[in-house]
């Protein structure tokens, strides 16, 4: 504990960890003999003086290489996972882009967890939906290889202290692990979207994802807050390929659709989510907003795997729904892991 008061009166000073530091914290903050008040306090010093690059990075490592990692024989297929906590609360839109993406020919390897400072979490809702989240990472990888999709429930694959788990779903507020936990995908998944609560850290994470390395990834923040590429406005962008990164600015003409409020998409338990993605992905549903919400995020993972330009994506994610692909896609990765 003593190493652990030491780094957060470092916190409080407005100083920053180097590498070797940042491994100090990280591993004190994995004994669960701690004291819940003292990581909540470190935790909260922490976001207060804001996580450098440097620090992300590391965290970063040190999580990639303690991961429990799984193998595919694609060679190009992405994630969206994202962060989480953005000020904006809709459905889980990414998790429904998934089986989007997937029944478009793309491969995904979509790693997420329950819900931290949200209602729902990707691994909430995608149980939801009928999918068996504790799978070995076994079953992931032959999932992924044989049907194109796979679900690597976070704590599956990551070992982490559960107090510490405990302790941010009970601060409510996104911690430097909101950032760090979506660049850990266990597949190492070539490409990436990944959204975040606050356009103030897109470059950070852009700059965290080069050193990482990523073929061609998203790092996305809607202009109304949204943490996915939204309707009602412009989306900042920042695009990594390889280790060049390129910031610019999106909006729904790109994709061939008109910009719209996002009225009527609020806040939806797992259970209600999950209605609202069978209904998108059967192409039955009646909200355009919330299908085309699913859509244009879901073009944008096909654009960044190497299809077309986004019109030619959009194309794609709208054949897969249209098709049945998507609703299959979900309704194989059920069975496969429910066997």
């Amino acid at each position: 504990m003593t190493d652990l008061l030491h780094y957060l009166a470092e916190f409080r000073a407005g100083r920053d960890l180097n590498e070797a530091q940042t491994g100090e914290v990280f591993l004190a903050l994995q004994d669960e003999s701690l004291d819940e008040s003292v990581i909540a306090r470190v935790l909260t010093a922490w976001r207060d003086k804001g996580a450098t690059v440097d620090e992300i990075y590391s965290l970063a490592k040190i999580m990639r290489s303690r991961a429990k990692k799984i193998t595919s024989s694609h060679s190009v297929f992405v994630d969206t996972a994202g962060t989480g906590a953005s000020r904006i609360k809709t459905f889980n839109v990414s998790t429904a882009a998934a089986f989007v993406i997937a029944g478009a020919g793309v491969p995904v390897a979509k790693h997420g967890n329950r819900a931290a400072t949200s209602s729902s979490g990707s691994a909430d809702v995608i149980g939801e939906l009928g999918v068996n989240i504790q799978v070995s990472p076994e079953k992931a990888a032959d999932c992924l290889d044989r049907i194109g999709i796979c679900f690597m429930f976070a704590p599956a694959f990551h070992s982490l202290s559960p107090k510490l788990g405990k302790v941010r779903r009970e601060l409510g507020f996104p911690s430097v692990f909101n950032m760090v936990g979506p660049l850990c995908n266990p597949a190492g998944a070539p490409h990436q979207v990944m959204g975040v609560w606050d356009s103030r850290i897109i470059d950070k994470i852009a700059a965290v994802m080069a050193r990482l390395g990523t073929s061609r990834s998203w790092v996305i923040h809607g202009s109304d807050g949204l943490d996915e590429i939204t309707l009602s406005g412009e989306t900042f962008v920042s695009e990594i390929t390889g280790g060049k990164i390129e910031s610019r600015e999106i909006s729904p003409e790109d994709f061939g659709l008109e910009t719209s409020s996002l009225d009527g998409l609020a806040k939806l338990a797992p259970a209600e989510s999950a209605k609202l993605i069978r209904e998108i992905l059967s192409g039955r549903c009646e909200n355009r907003r919330a299908e085309n919400l699913v859509l244009i995020n879901a073009a944008a993972a096909i654009y960044l795997a190497g299809t077309g330009d986004l019109k030619t994506a959009m194309a794609a994610a709208i054949e897969s729904i249209e098709s049945g692909a998507a609703a299959n896609k979900l309704a194989a990765l059920i069975k496969a892991t429910n066997q």
